[in-house]
């Protein structure tokens, strides 16, 4: 027998409307976040930034593909990875249907990542995926933008989201590898050939990207985490 609180029908309903008027008023509250979102000042990018694409070498302007607005998935792929990080993985899965509705809503968005554009094309088919994706092999744009931090950063603490984070790891540790990667988004804007940066947002501030969180939140047991519970959507057993 269940352990979970029961109720008739009618007791169900009036905490149901109960719950749909803080459910309406978040939906307000949201609104409002968009809206002072879009209200934050743009900043000019004036940095010569490259990638390499499916259809070659793109500076920051090339990858609006003739839209006025980009969004960038900063999606966690190192140079010296083989595969991607299995949690931008999992939010990655929902890009492919959202693509085509936000190209023709006059907004590109793009997945960069710093490892080489061989290694991210071979892990997209591997993947199944189709949205548009780009290296930053080489080049400023990771480090500039949050989310790759140098050995250096790591020993003095970085900033991430916003905010400082002391260094956690001991010396001979962080001396094991040359930088780190961490996810975020960031949206761009195309004025008279001018790019600016408009808006970015790390950690929690993905949570709304990712599919299968928006589903657990209306499921009965929520997102009832105990660990990192997801893989690679090709890594579950099959059922």
């Amino acid at each position: 027998m269940t352990q979970h609180m029961t109720g008739t029908r009618d007791e169900w309903l009036a905490a149901r409307l109960e719950l749909l008027e803080a459910e309406k008023e978040h939906t307000r509250r949201s609104d409002e976040l968009a809206r002072r979102r879009q209200e934050l000042p743009w900043v000019r990018i004036d940095n010569a930034y490259r990638f390499e694409t499916d259809e070659g070498n793109a500076t920051l302007a090339d990858l609006f593909r003739g839209r006025s607005q980009l969004l960038v998935y900063h999606f966690m792929f190192g140079p010296d990875d083989t595969t991607g990080c299995p949690s931008c993985s999992a939010i990655a899965d929902g890009f492919n249907g959202s693509v085509a509705h936000l190209a023709n809503h006059d907004v590109m968005l793009w997945a960069v990542s710093r490892a080489p554009l061989a290694t991210l094309q071979a892990y997209q088919r591997r993947m199944g995926w189709t949205f548009p994706w780009a290296s930053s092999f080489g080049d400023d744009f990771n480090f500039d933008f949050g989310v790759t931090f140098t050995e250096a950063q790591q020993r003095g603490g970085i900033d991430y989201n916003f905010r400082r984070e002391p260094a956690e790891r001991p010396e001979a540790a962080v001396a094991e590898i040359a930088a780190i990667e961490r996810p975020g988004v960031s949206a761009f804007a195309l004025e008279d050939g001018v790019v600016y940066h408009t808006y970015s947002a790390y950690a929690r501030g993905l949570d709304g990207l990712w599919g299968a969180y928006q589903w657990l939140d209306r499921a009965p047991n929520g997102r009832n985490e105990t660990g990192y519970w997801w893989r690679r959507h090709d890594e579950y057993e099959q059922p």
